[in-house]
Order: structure tokens, then C-alpha cells, then sequence
């Protein structure tokens, strides 16, 4: 059995309903793999093996096997790579030998999250080598809804670590709260005499930070900064608090912006569009 574990997420929910989507529970007709079924004998065994076609950095090859083991507890399966790998096209990433129905019904749960979530991992990766060793690449709250928490753990797989989780654990103060409470320096009083204990404050323009240090901020948010305005703005930190640069940045520009002295640098795209990993899966009759 696999021991996957994260918090705030419920791997055999996960499983169970994502397998029920492709199964169609609850429709009319719907419950089962009518191909699988017409096709395949019920005691046929297969032999299979995932595998990379790309060079990538492996993420969710656990999960993958709660989706073949949902459908037969009794699969064999081997982990051949560790989350968080880099690996050359080509390689095997998992073997499995069991049911054929079973593999063949949970064959495209299995890859579509492998993918993604080594999609997510890959990209990340290639950020954080772009920085070349400065600062710590972040992520944001961009992740599909229902997913956040397995592509937040791909970041990781992928050398970066998670902003945010939600909106329960840090206070983030924009734009539009700094419009409503009348002022950075406001809205960050605001929510530090509510006790809030982290909170992360945008500001868009240096003679925004003495306010916003000044009243509490735990943490400066350096939204759409030139990497001269974000050397301007570290120097003007001192220290203080941690400083994040983000907005506009890309894998060409990332160097230059990590490079500026800042703490950190977060890049929304790496949970809202990196593209897929290719992998796939081949089987063999046994």
C-alpha cells in the first residue's frame, strides 16, 4: 500500500473521485470501463511500464499507483525513480504487473496526474536553475481549484518552495485592499491590530515601503519592478523584512531579477500553464 501523505489532502478521495469521473458514477449507464470489459478477459494479467519520452523532474508517480492499487490491491508495483528526480528521456519511471482490467481502467488517471504534476515539476526546475543560486523561487495561488495541493508538492519535487497555501495563512495585502483601507500604511495596520501575525504587503512603488515597514509588514511584495527598481527597493529594506519580486517575470529575465538582492521570486505560470510531461505507458500480456 502506498504511504503518501499530505496534509490537508485526501489521497483515497482524490482517487476515488477521479476514477468515478472517468467511470461515469452516478450517470445513466455509466459505473464501469465498457471497453476494458468487452474486450479483455477478466482473469487476463499484464505486465507495464511507464517511462519518460522526455528529460523531465518526476512528480506524482505515488499517486499513480493509489490508482492502479484502488482497482486491484493485490497490483505489484515498483517505483523505479524518486519524486524529484531529474531523468534523461527514456527512462522508466514505474513497472507494474496485475489485472489487465484494473491497469487498462486506471491507466489515464494515472498518467494525466503523473503528467501534469511532472510538468509542473520540470518547469519549476528550469526556473530555479535560471537563477543560478540567488534567491528561492516561490510559487502563487494560481493552481487549478481541487488541485492546489498536489501541484504546490510539485513545486517542491521541482527545488522551489510553496508562497501561500490559501488565504488562512498569511495576509496578502493588494491593490484593492490598499484602495478600500485608505492606504498601505492603513491596511497593514488594519491587519496587524487584527492579529494576524504574517503579513505580506504589495507595494508598487518605493515610497511605499517606509509605510508599509513602519506599520508592521512581515514581508514586501515588489509588484513589477525593473531589476534597478528591485535593487533600489532591497536597499531600502535593509534587511528588514524578506523581499519578493513578482509580476512579469520569465525564464529569460528571471537571472537578472534574482540577482537583484531580493529574497525571493515568484512566478505564478508555474502552476497556472506549465505544460505537460511527456510519459507513457506500454503494456505486455503476461
Amino acid at each position: 500500500m502506498t504511504t503518501f501523505t499530505l496534509p490537508g489532502f485526501d489521497l483515497e478521495h482524490f482517487v476515488n473521485a477521479t476514477l468515478g469521473e472517468d467511470l461515469g458514477l452516478g450517470l445513466p449507464g455509466g459505473g464501469h470501463d465498457v471497453t476494458s470489459e468487452s474486450v479483455i478477459p477478466a482473469d487476463m494479467h499484464f505486465a507495464g511500464v511507464m517511462d519518460s519520452r522526455d528529460a523531465i523532474t518526476v512528480a506524482g508517480l505515488p499517486i499513480a499507483a493509489a490508482f492502479f492499487r484502488a482497482l486491484d490491491p493485490g497490483m505489484a508495483i515498483e517505483l523505479v525513480i524518486e519524486e524529484g528526480a531529474q531523468v534523461p528521456s527514456g527512462t522508466d519511471l514505474m513497472r507494474i504487473t496485475g489485472n489487465a482490467r484494473a491497469m487498462l481502467t486506471a491507466e489515464r488517471s494515472a498518467l494525466n496526474t503523473v503528467q501534469h504534476l511532472s510538468g509542473i515539476a520540470t518547469l519549476t526546475r528550469s526556473y530555479v536553475d535560471a537563477m543560478q543560486g540567488h534567491a528561492t523561487l516561490l510559487d502563487t495561488r494560481k493552481t487549478i481549484p481541487g488541485l492546489r495541493h498536489l501541484e504546490k508538492y510539485a513545486v517542491r519535487m521541482g527545488g522551489a518552495q510553496n508562497h501561500r497555501m490559501g488565504l488562512w495563512d498569511a495576509a496578502m495585502i493588494k491593490d484593492n485592499h490598499v484602495l478600500v483601507a485608505g492606504g498601505v500604511g492603513e491596511a497593514v495596520r488594519r491587519a496587524r491590530d487584527a492579529g494576524v501575525k504574517n503579513i505580506i504587503c504589495e507595494v508598487d512603488h518605493l515610497d511605499q515601503i517606509e509605510a508599509a515597514l513602519s506599520a508592521g509588514a512581515s514581508h514586501l511584495l515588489l509588484d513589477n519592478m525593473s531589476p534597478e527598481e528591485l535593487r533600489a527597493a532591497v536597499a531600502l529594506i535593509a534587511g528588514r523584512v524578506p523581499s519578493e519580486a513578482s509580476g512579469g517575470v520569465r525564464l529569460d529575465t528571471i537571472a537578472e531579477i534574482a540577482a537583484s538582492g531580493v529574497t525571493y521570486v515568484s512566478v505564478g505560470r508555474l502552476t497556472q500553464s506549465a505544460p505537460a510531461a511527456d510519459i507513457g505507458l506500454d503494456f505486455t500480456p503476461i
